[in-house]
């Protein structure tokens, strides 16, 4: 049986902690920041938790 291959694009998105929560980048962080206040945009560069909806996904792209 074929090795399972790891989506590349996935690997560079999301991010395994120690413990097995998935973590991900937040959105709208890239661009027309000068309207968004100091303080969003700095809670902007945390990360965040996956949602459990998509963390099944997520777990079979980065083959968890």
């Amino acid at each position: 049986m074929n090795k399972r291959k790891t989506s590349r694009s996935a690997a560079k998105r999301f991010k395994a902690t120690g413990s097995g929560k998935l973590m991900r980048r937040r959105s709208h962080a890239r661009h027309i920041l000068t309207k968004k206040s100091r303080k969003r945009v700095r809670k902007l560069t945390t990360p965040a938790e996956v949602s459990k909806a998509d963390r099944s996904r997520v777990k079979k792209m980065l083959n968890i």
